[in-house]
């Protein structure tokens, strides 16, 4: 219970809480415009793809498409689009990177953003709705789910397990994952920036394969100096070995496949 009421207390700090600020239930309207939709996804066919569903509703118009996690920060904040359909293995900053961003500046934070992923679990739909989205879905959702889902967070609701929700409804959906996930080693700890970029640096590399040999000789490092950064990263990821920890990275959008290949 003592660890549940710290992530009680860390959780106040993220985006998503700021949400209770937004019009009540009652004061919740249809838009009389087009909603206005901002499409962040680096994989042109995904790109196209999601154009197409959008671009089937005249209640719906595509104001921006960017391709990575920097760019959809900034142009969020100059377009202000109602909804962003944000991929979450992004170039620059991750998708969940993106969102608590955008969701933390005043200028940006009343948009509402629907995370895309790989990945299809309540583990990542938790820290999504923690980082300010309102809702999360796998990549190949179809477009009689996504509709609504773009309609519904256009109206201040959230979208959880296809199920339309208020604000409230879905707060209460994440304090009962708090028992369900051990979401912080230290509740102090930022999320989605727990390394240094350092150890970064070293987690991309051992993704793709690298020994602690060859990450000393890219990083003109000794070898000592590698393994006191590993020990670290398994430390603060709580991980047993590389492996995990190269898993963790590419689950959490950390490090993106593509980069595994170079």
């Amino acid at each position: 219970m003592k660890a549940v009421k710290i992530l009680m207390q860390d959780m106040m700090t993220y985006p998503f809480f700021d949400q209770f600020e937004s019009p009540s239930e009652d004061e919740l309207v249809g838009l009389d415009r087009p909603i206005r939709v901002m499409i962040v996804e680096d994989h042109p066919l995904m790109t196209q793809g999601l154009r197409r569903v959008v671009e089937v509703e005249d209640s719906l118009e595509i104001v921006a498409e960017v391709d990575n996690g920097d760019d959809a920060v900034r142009t969020a904040k100059r377009q202000n689009p109602d909804v962003i359909l944000m991929d979450i293995n992004l170039p620059g900053k991750n998708g969940l990177q993106a969102t608590r961003e955008i969701k933390s500046d005043p200028d940006s934070e009343n948009i509402s953003i629907i995370v895309l992923t790989a990945y299809n679990d309540d583990e990542q739909l938790f820290h999504a709705l923690r980082a300010g989205a309102s809702a999360y879905y796998p990549k190949d959702v179809r477009p009689s789910e996504l509709l609504p889902a773009i309609h519904a967070v256009a109206t201040n609701r959230c979208v959880i397990h296809d199920e339309i929700m208020s604000k409230s409804q879905a707060f209460r959906w994440l304090i009962r994952q708090l028992e369900t996930f051990s979401v912080l080693g230290d509740a102090t700890e930022e999320m989605f920036t727990p390394l240094s970029p350092r150890e970064m640096e070293i987690l991309s590399l051992i993704t793709r394969g690298a020994s602690n040999k060859e990450i000393a000789r890219s990083l003109e490092i000794s070898r000592q100096t590698v393994k006191n950064h590993m020990s670290s990263v398994l430390r603060k990821l709580g991980v047993e070995d590389r492996t995990q920890a190269a898993v963790l990275a590419l689950r959490r959008g950390w490090v993106r496949l593509e980069d595994t290949s170079k």
